[in-house]
């Protein structure tokens, strides 16, 4: 869920101002003038709007009077808040250990206009079930929502000046019940040169490779943080960690002083350098922000091939391809299509010494295994085209739906 909640941290790709910070606190401190208000028009809804039927809500509102920061014009960002009750004294905030006495939530996107702006239905409906805790039971026939928007200047550290609120408005909404899951556990990303083909590029399986989840251990249900991990071989060449690769590389964990030091999202970091080639595992504690790299005592062969085997092959060898290459390698992938229903699994290439098999893990771009010498074919639960990677070390076996 914490997709759809964000207590206004998000920067829009417009209308962000950066300030330069000084030593005297006096100056420090942007000279805001603002306008004192601005006006959120009634949406053009003709009686109740059906959440589960229609794609948006529609709301405009007018440009408030310029800001000006020494008098030069600066351009504000707007955040829609929406609440069920038409009060607005507590945001929800999904990482939040208690929303007790929560009333209203923020949408996600921020704008930087208030032209013909669209409030996805379905994630407002999740979100008002969130925040109300509605249950197929207790789920309203009918819903008065409300909006405001709040209007604010930001600079270069998400400190807000400025702010300043519309008048409310509010609609009928016919809200629907859906089951609400637990966040999909985070997953950070390895790149860089001791991964993959060590050419710190973009492309999965060939370039970088996914962190794993770890059997057992419990992922907060809001924010899917927890511990997660990679074993695999490091050549003292340098690699860090992603939390995205399509932004920009605003989260990353790289290397202080030395290493040992690990240092998150800082620009200014090194590229994290074992001090001995060997095994690994890399372990991120994506809650406590906690990063710990350590040799690896357990026993990992190497093997020339990994394939994929099932009913779509005749249980054949479909072969696998390695992620790295030109230094021991752990970790292969392949993109292939699989029909519903099919059964298959992952085994050392024109071998059954070695097999893994298991049961999936759904999450929101496929699912996963934890795979287990012997293990039950993996039954496949819907047609489509996967990239598949795998770890022998570890057996976790990754569907990623293309």
């Amino acid at each position: 869920m914490k997709a759809i909640f964000k207590s206004t941290i998000l920067m829009a790709a417009a209308g962000l101002v950066l300030f330069t910070s000084c030593k005297d606190d006096n100056e420090s401190n942007p000279t805001i003038t603002q306008p004192t208000t601005f006006v959120l028009n009634q949406p053009a809804i003709n009686g109740n709007i059906d959440l589960e039927k229609s794609q948006s809500v529609t709301l405009t509102w007018s440009q408030p009077t310029p800001y000006t920061n020494f008098n030069a014009p600066v351009v504000p960002t707007y955040t829609v808040q929406v609440s069920p009750t038409g009060s607005y004294n507590k945001a929800f905030d999904a990482n939040a250990e208690d929303n007790t006495g929560a009333d209203f939530f923020n949408i996600e996107e921020t704008f930087s206009n208030g032209q013909n702006v669209e409030i996805n239905t379905q994630t407002l409906n999740r979100s008002l079930e969130e925040l109300c805790g509605w249950t197929e039971s207790t789920i309203p026939s009918l819903q008065q929502v409300s909006f405001r928007v709040k209007s604010a200047v930001r600079d270069a550290s998400f400190n807000e000046y400025g702010i300043i609120y519309s008048n409310i408005v509010a609609i009928n909404a016919i809200p629907y019940y859906i089951e609400l899951k637990p966040a999909d556990p985070e997953i950070w990303w390895l790149i860089g040169a001791d991964i993959s083909d060590g050419s710190w590029g973009g492309d999965i399986g060939k370039c970088v490779i996914p962190m794993q989840t770890i059997d057992g251990f419990a992922y907060d249900n809001k924010t899917g943080q927890g511990d997660i991990q990679w074993i695999g071989y490091l050549g003292g060449n340098g690699f860090k960690l992603r939390g995205s690769l399509d932004d920009g590389w605003a989260t990353q964990w790289g290397q202080g002083d030395a290493f040992g030091s690990f240092v998150k999202n800082d620009d200014g970091s090194g590229n994290i350098t074992v001090p001995a080639a060997g095994l690994y595992t890399v372990t991120l504690n994506t809650k406590d922000d906690k990063l710990t790299i350590e040799s690896y005592e357990g026993s990992a062969p190497v093997f020339s091939g990994m394939a994929i085997a099932g009913s779509f092959n005749d249980w054949g060898d479909t072969e696998m391809t390695p992620c790295s290459t030109g230094w021991e390698n752990h970790d292969w992938y392949i993109t292939t299509t699989l029909e519903e229903g099919a059964e298959i699994k992952i085994k050392q290439a024109g071998s059954w010494d070695y097999n893994r098999g298991g049961s999936f893990v759904a999450y929101g771009g496929g699912m996963y295994a934890y795979g287990v010498q012997n293990g039950s074919n993996l039954v496949i639960p819907e047609t489509a085209t996967y990239m598949i990677l795998f770890n022998d070390i570890t057996g976790y076996i990754r569907f990623i739906k293309q």
